[in-house]
């Protein structure tokens, strides 16, 4: 969709609730007021918006839309990138996987609505770069676990409030153009959304829908060497385009029903993908005709749609309260890519005489259902809190990855010509790509809580019993099906004390897991997958747990600010770690079949900074200032010895400022990234990823009492993703350094900009 100059876009849902209408809302509240109203986030209020001091026992951050929208976020990922210790490994622009903590995605749990929600990730992981960043109330950082939530939290979690039907009472549109670099003169799209809220019927009924170009344009170059400060055998420069576009559909309606609350909700999001990546591979790295190695055409289409139905009752009965629910999610991944490749100078004779064309077809499938519910009772009991209930969750996971037959053939020197490319063949299913993984879930917990003085505490037990039927249509009749089944007992707790009118010290330890990837479950072999090595999964995989502890001190500064710092640590036992079955592989002599298994331990710590505060202190009260830093550490032992947990940064830093100018109605600010170099070190591979930095500045003025005009831009360092590959033909190569190639690859992207005006009614 190409809106052009097109001032819209996007969908708003904002009135915290108590709110008189949305058009009240427009005007700056008094700074004696408590939050923001209505629509004071999206209207210059006239003093800065910081983080949440949340209330809870366990150790949480919490930020609103407003934290973030200023510098209008097209993603929840967009949001993300400013929040402590969150950290992606994502191609430039791109934030999809969260890596809390700087760990694997399958280690932090991505909730929607304090609920659970499947991905299509193998290792279990939501993209967070599917929800349109418009849908948000807020989002919790949760550092620790909780009996009352799923143990799949090793590093944390990170909670994705939606607007709720008391979000809003009026409603406003967004609109907007963004041009994106990668034209003489730009490459524009847009976004549309509105949003509305009141009293519909007996009840209170929200909907919102959002429309948003996505467009990613980046430039690779990778050199390539027979080893470290070696000779250069090639050169490769590419282009990479990511273009598409995400739709959304959000409802929620709450009415009082039979003297209890009914709270219906419910999200669609579709994403629509391409992604075409060109390159041109040159010989001794000369980048002419003559040297020319090969053309490489590879596209891939992408469409996503993720689906959340929710339905929750509560009422007052036997000395408490009850809440029922019940849930569906569902994702449903389709992508078909193909890539063609021709060659040359395989036999000395430059282009334009090809030598030999290759092309291949890959379709992937993947449907990821899952049906919950829970039953929950609350009630006081002698001065405490007590929790208990049961959740409930069946999930099954349809998977088919398919490939057609490689068409290829040579092509004789002039005068030659190449055979008309035929159509490909029949799509078969690849070693493992043909399964059906069924999971159930029967997880009951009971918490206790208190508030006695300056110390309000929480502890509780929860076990989790998962069955799981794992059908593989592509293994040996004999491994076809197999069954698994194991419980956990996940205690936790937390205390948070109160020293004194500024200052609390929360301490929480708690009992997690994580369960194993779909990918490495399949008993199907795939042949030299590590190098010349072939591998197997491991259906008997249990989950990795741990045991962990936070610590973390908070002060409030003044009236709204807040300062605090946090130590972590987590001790993870049963590492899932890949292992030589000592079998031979299919490529003969010197090569083994690996496969994967529970062994080994880890541990995890670092320190996590956060300020966040208005600079009233020194008279600019319009002016407030954000700083958090993580430092990150690990250790880990696999075949070659100590190392981090893969893909781990060391670190990350974000700051900025916003500076609201009241009797302008306008204001300004800017944010500041910076995230460390990670490694990784797998059987026959090494890499070091290293990013650049990332600035985004705004700018915004109120137009009208009701109309704001934005504009942003991010990316304003151009910044990059530097990657150093050590590959090796074998794990006894890269345990002599013997290298099959060193590759050293830059990607860069350029900025983007946005113009965004917003309207209440």
């Amino acid at each position: 969709m190409k809106l052009g100059l097109l001032l819209g876009a996007a969908v708003a849902p904002l009135v915290m609730a108590g709110a008189a209408s949305a058009e009240d809302a427009v005007r700056a509240p008094d700074y004696n007021e408590g939050p923001a109203t209505a629509v004071a986030e999206v209207i210059v209020t006239g003093r800065p918006v910081l983080r949440n001091r949340a209330d809870d026992v366990v150790p949480t951050l919490s930020y609103d839309l407003e934290y973030f929208q200023r510098f209008e976020p097209l993603t929840a990922g967009d949001a993300l990138k400013r929040v402590p210790s969150v950290a992606f490994l994502s191609d430039v622009l791109e934030y999809d996987g969260v890596r809390l903590r700087g760990l694997d995605s399958g280690y932090t749990q991505i909730l929607i609505n304090g609920e659970r929600v499947p991905g299509a990730g193998v290792d279990r992981s939501f993209f967070v770069d599917r929800i349109p960043a418009e849908l948000i109330e807020r989002v919790e950082v949760v550092r620790s676990s909780s009996a009352n939530r799923s143990g799949d939290a090793v590093a944390g979690a990170v909670n994705i409030v939606l607007r709720d039907a008391l979000s809003l009472d009026g409603g406003y549109v967004r609109a907007g153009a963004l041009m994106f670099d990668d034209s003489e003169y730009g490459q524009w799209g847009g976004t549309f959304g509105a949003v509305w809220g009141g009293q519909v019927g007996p009840g209170r009924l929200l909907v919102g829908a959002n429309v948003q170009d996505r467009r990613n344009p980046k430039f690779k170059f990778s050199e390539r060497y027979d080893a470290p400060n070696g000779t250069l055998d090639n050169v490769e420069a590419q282009t990479d385009v990511r273009d598409g576009a995400d739709y959304s559909f959000n409802a929620a309606y709450q009415v009082d029903v039979a003297g209890g609350e009914l709270a219906l909700s419910g999200l669609f999001v579709r994403t629509d993908r391409f992604q075409d990546e060109d390159s041109l591979e040159y010989r001794n790295g000369v980048q002419t005709e003559a040297n020319l190695l090969s053309v490489n055409d590879n596209d891939l289409d992408i469409l996503t749609d993720n689906l959340s139905l929710d339905a929750r009752y509560s009422r007052d009965m036997f000395g408490g309260k009850t809440k029922f629910k019940l849930g569906y999610a569902m994702i449903d991944d389709d992508q078909y890519e193909f890539e063609n490749e021709s060659e040359y100078l395989r036999d000395g004779t430059p282009y334009p005489d090809e030598d030999r064309f290759t092309a291949d077809a890959t379709d992937v499938r993947i449907k990821d259902e899952e049906w919950s519910g829970a039953l929950e009772h609350k009630r006081d009991l002698n001065g405490l809190t007590l929790d208990f209930g049961v959740q409930w969750a069946m999930k099954e996971r349809d998977s088919l990855i398919a490939e057609a037959p490689r068409i290829r053939f040579n092509v004789p020197n002039a005068p030659g010509v190449r055979p008309i490319v035929p159509p490909f063949g029949a799509f078969e299913a690849v070693p493992g790509g043909d399964s059906l993984i069924e999971e159930t879930r029967i997880d009951p917990y009971v918490m206790l809580s208190g508030d006695r003085g300056a110390v309000k505490w929480e502890a509780g037990l929860r076990y989790e019993t998962t069955d799981v039927t794992i059908t593989d249509e592509t293994a040996d009749a004999a491994d076809r099906v197999t069954e698994v089944d194991y419980g956990f007992l996940l205690p936790s707790a937390s205390l948070r004390y109160r020293l004194n009118d500024t200052d609390r010290l929360i301490v929480s330890a708690a009992r997690t897991v994580r369960r194993p990837s779909f990918d490495r479950l399949s008993p199907a072999l795939l042949e030299e997958e590590f190098g010349d090595s072939d591998f197997i999964g491991n259906p008997h995989l249990k989950p990795e747990s741990a045991w962990g502890v936070d610590v973390g001190f908070e002060r409030q500064l003044g009236r709204r600010g807040v300062v605090g710092v946090n130590a972590f640590y987590r001790a993870i036992s049963d590492l899932v770690e890949e292992v030589n079955t000592g079998a031979e592989g299919s490529a003969g002599a010197g090569t083994f079949i690996y496969t994967v298994d529970n062994v080994g331990d880890g541990k995890v710590w670092g320190v996590e900074f956060d300020l966040s505060t208005p600079l009233d202190f020194i008279g600019m009260e319009t002016t407030g200032v954000f700083l958090n830093y993580s430092w990150l550490d690990s250790e880990v032992e696999d075949f070659m010895g100590t190392r981090r947990f893969n893909s781990q940064s060391d670190y990350v830093l974000n700051f900025g400022f916003t500076h609201d100018i009241p009797t302008w109605g306008a204001a300004f600010g800017a944010t500041y990234r910076k995230q460390g170099e990670a490694a990784a070190r797998v059987l026959a591979e090494e890499v070091r990823t290293a990013y650049g930095a990332d600035l985004e500045v705004f700018l915004e003025k109120r137009v009208a009492s009701n109309v704001v005009v934005r504009l942003t831009g991010s990316n304003l360092l151009n910044a990059s993703k530097d990657e150093v590959f050590d590959k090796f033909g074998s794990v006894q190569d890269q345990i002599d350094r013997s290298y099959d190639e060193y590759e050293l690859e830059t990607e860069k992207g350029g900025p983007v900009y946005q113009l965004v005006a917003r309207m209440a009614f």
